[in-house]
């Protein structure tokens, strides 16, 4: 069990799965395990899945709240609402005042769009939860659909008063104005979310389609131009940013644009019709035939699709073609000037000036797109990302390991680097290379499968070359992939019983022991029911300060190694000893002038020192070298900087 939630909690979901299978095989009649892999199961969408394992739970002890909210959120991707509505109310019958069960409650009333239900449900959550903003930003929502734009503005403004550093409640609050075309103060607002938080690719996209609304395609297209610099394969800012070229003339950058929505999505009828209008533009006419006739194919009786595509197959000398084309045309008219026609191109053309993304009218395929309703989008829970993690808005950067995966880097592709780790790798000695990150990923089911036979094989190695550490190092970062620290631990310190001045296996102990209690410590503090693992008050066996004396042994041993400081003062920052974190960050720095993470972490630090100015600059200088993030911390102290 300890090794499974360990595995959860660093997102390891399919290797997960395993050990809480060897847990259900040994002891079928425990809740837990079947918690813990339907959780796994909803983190990989496998909702059915996950709806089954919570159903055993529930059956083994039925008086968890968790477990009736998980299963509720389940049901509701599955779109079963009213089965998601039973278990959020058995959830609240056990966990009376948790907003987000009511929230979840709220929207599985919005998704049957019963709005007097859902106001009613939101108002029983702000009497015992009055300065919930998401809670007043969803009633104003609801009010919207209500029509009673009284009450959506009344509650938006006491949402802005609760949290005026939030961007959601700015976005909310431009929305609202959107709707009422207000735009200037849309724009306003809009722009105020863009100082709290630059790096939000949405916002920029919100901001272009109210200046779009104000006919300010320049300032439109520089948003939508933002927005993909910062998600490159966002599908509102495509799609958009297509058509808004599309208007202004700019044919072939727009048909770029659709290019890669076809790539995206290649069964999207209304971009590859936008992208038939933009070949028959630019010449294409060949082009402009083919996807016409893709077009009519999903749309037999759009009478639009047979009239351009007989245009561009007059252009091509297909004249038998167009006439067929034109032959049908005439005789569509003729039905429906007799009243015969049965229309099925999904209806009329609607009069809003944007469509939702999951509009399939193609009459509307020259609609700019907007996400599906912000009240779709709405359910909570505490699941989301990691397990254990809570409302934390401010948190360190983590930890430096070494490791053989990392997630690929979005913006700065360089990898850190540290020449004696080079020569590790140069020397053969483990049998992948290895890599300094703090950004690891979690392993796919091959690679699983992979290191499980590793250890099996290093094994061998031990058996055969006992006096050798380095297959005692191997196998321990394979149980350290695996999730099992404390094997993990285990070899690591017969390989330091061995060679007591390799700085890399007490770098390696570090980051298994720190990682161990991470784990450790999230599910003793966090966990609110019968499910945590239950400890005494005194400090285990591994505590922080053991962490610390391992690296303090990496320092002594490699003193020009910068993310060896740095993970120390991220230790001595749980120790809350933030003047010696202080004093790490800053020794790293000069080793190190660009190393944005012990900027960043320095800046927190000086922060919780009160520090505020001195805090802010690290910050910022952390913003500049790529920690985007950094810039929404700044602005909730900038205020407070002397």
């Amino acid at each position: 069990m300890i090794i499974g939630r360990n595995a959860l909690y660093f997102e390891d979901y399919v290797l997960s799965i395993q050990y809480f299978n060897k847990v259900i095989n040994a002891k079928p009649y425990l809740h837990e395990p079947y918690f813990f892999r339907g959780l796994a199961k909803f983190y990989l969408e496998d909702f059915v899945g996950a709806e089954g394992d919570l159903t055993a739970a529930i059956e083994k002890n039925p008086y968890v709240s968790r477990v009736y909210q998980l299963r509720g959120l389940s049901r509701a991707n599955l779109e079963k609402y009213e089965a998601a509505e039973g278990d959020f109310r058995m959830a609240i019958k056990y966990d009376p005042q948790n907003p987000l069960l009511w929230q979840n409650l709220a929207v599985t009333a919005v998704k049957r769009e019963d709005w007097d239900k859902a106001a009613a449900i939101i108002d029983s959550m702000l009497l015992f939860s009055p300065r919930n903003t998401d809670a007043y930003i969803m009633r104003s929502q609801v009010a919207v659909k209500q029509k009673d734009s009284l009450v959506a503005h009344k509650m938006i403004d006491e949402a802005v008063k609760n949290d005026s550093y939030s961007v959601d409640v700015y976005s909310a609050r431009a929305m609202l104005y959107a709707e009422e075309e207000r735009y200037q103060e849309a724009e306003a607002d809009i722009d105020r979310a863009i100082e709290l938080m630059p790096g939000s690719s949405n916002s920029y996209l919100s901001r272009a389609l109210i200046r779009y609304y104000r006919n300010n395609f320049r300032g439109a297209m520089e948003d939508f131009d933002m927005a993909l610099y910062i998600e490159p394969t966002n599908f509102v800012g495509i799609y958009n940013r297509g058509l808004l070229r599309m208007q202004v003339g700019d044919d072939n950058r727009a048909i770029e644009d659709f290019d890669k929505i076809l790539e995206i999505d290649p069964d999207n009828t209304m971009a590859r019709f936008n992208r038939a209008i933009l070949r028959d533009n630019t010449g294409d006419y060949v082009g402009a035939v083919e996807d016409y006739s893709r077009v009519i194919d999903d749309f037999p009786n759009f009478d639009y699709g047979y009239q351009r595509r007989s245009v561009s197959r007059r252009k091509i000398g297909d004249v038998k073609g167009a006439a067929a084309d034109e032959a049908w045309l005439l005789k569509r008219q003729y039905a429906s000037f007799n009243n015969v026609v049965t229309d099925t191109v999904q209806g009329r053309e609607n009069s809003e000036k944007v469509r939702k993304r999951s509009d399939r009218n193609i009459r509307n395929y020259n609609k700019m797109v907007a996400s599906d309703d912000a009240l779709d989008r709405q359910y909570a829970t505490v699941y989301r990302g990691r397990v254990q993690d809570r409302n934390v808005y401010v948190e360190l950067e983590p930890m430096f390991a070494l490791t053989y995966y990392e997630k690929p880097r979005e913006i700065n592709d360089a990898p850190d680097f540290y020449k004696p780790v080079d020569d590790i790798n140069e020397a053969n000695l483990l049998p992948y290379r290895l890599l300094l990150t703090n950004d690891e990923r979690a392993l796919s089911q091959l690679e699983v499968d992979r290191h499980f036979a590793d250890i099996d094989t290093q094994s061998k190695n031990i058996i055969n070359a006992d006096e050798f550490i380095y297959p005692r190092l191997a196998r321990a970062l394979d149980y350290y992939l695996v999730q099992d620290f404390e094997s993990a631990i285990e070899d690591l310190n017969n390989a330091l019983a061995l060679d007591g001045d390799v700085w890399h296996v007490y770098f390696v102990r570090a980051t298994v022991r720190f990682k161990q209690l991470e784990s450790m410590y999230a599910g003793e503090i966090n966990d609110n029911s019968s499910l945590a693992i239950k400890k005494n008050h005194s400090l285990p066996d591994f505590d922080y300060r053991l962490v610390k004396s391992d690296l303090d042994k990496v320092i002594d041993l490699v003193p020009d190694f910068a993310q060896a400081y740095y993970n120390r003062g991220n230790v001595s920052a749980k120790l809350s000893d933030f003047k010696s974190a202080v004093l790490d960050y800053t020794a790293a720095l000069e080793l190190n002038s660009n190393f944005a993470e012990a900027y960043y972490n320095r800046g927190l630090t000086k922060i919780y020192l009160g520090e505020i100015a001195e805090g802010v600059a690290d910050l910022s200088r952390a913003g500049e070298l790529g920690l985007y993030q950094a810039y929404n911390v700044i602005k909730k102290f900038a205020n407070h900087a002397e």
